[in-house]
């Protein structure tokens, strides 16, 4: 009688662990990231839900400089430490955004991938 109840058992967790694989890399890739990293299409979201509270037109909150346009955000890249800033640890000093939680690696791929194709507008 025991036998009866455990061998549904165990054939549907062989059957779930048999049928959970990842044998496309595009498995593992964010469904949501275009292929092609630019600012237009991926970096001014990622800078607009994350950045301009602080970095907006007019800079607050001790913020040194707006991200509003692609020039800003490429210059902020290029000349301000930028990636090195949302790159940091949670809570480790200046990382950004300040005060709030580290974008998801994601994201942060996404601006280095930004800046290692060229800055695409």
């Amino acid at each position: 009688m025991m036998k009866s109840k455990i061998f549904p058992v165990i054939s549907i967790l062989f059957l779930l662990f048999v049928s959970c694989t990842n044998d496309s890399e595009s498995d593992l890739m964010n469904p949501n990231s275009p292929a092609t990293i630019t600012y237009t299409n991926s970096i001014k979201s990622i800078i607009d839900n994350n950045c301009i509270f602080c970095h907006g037109t007019i800079p607050s909150n001790g913020a040194p400089m707006s991200l509003t346009t692609y020039q800003t955000v490429k210059d902020a890249v290029l000349n301000r430490g930028l990636i090195d800033r949302i790159s940091r640890a949670q809570d480790a000093a200046g990382m950004m955004p300040y005060g709030g939680s580290r974008l998801p690696q994601s994201n942060i791929d996404q601006v280095i991938t930004w800046k290692n194709t060229g800055f695409t507008e």
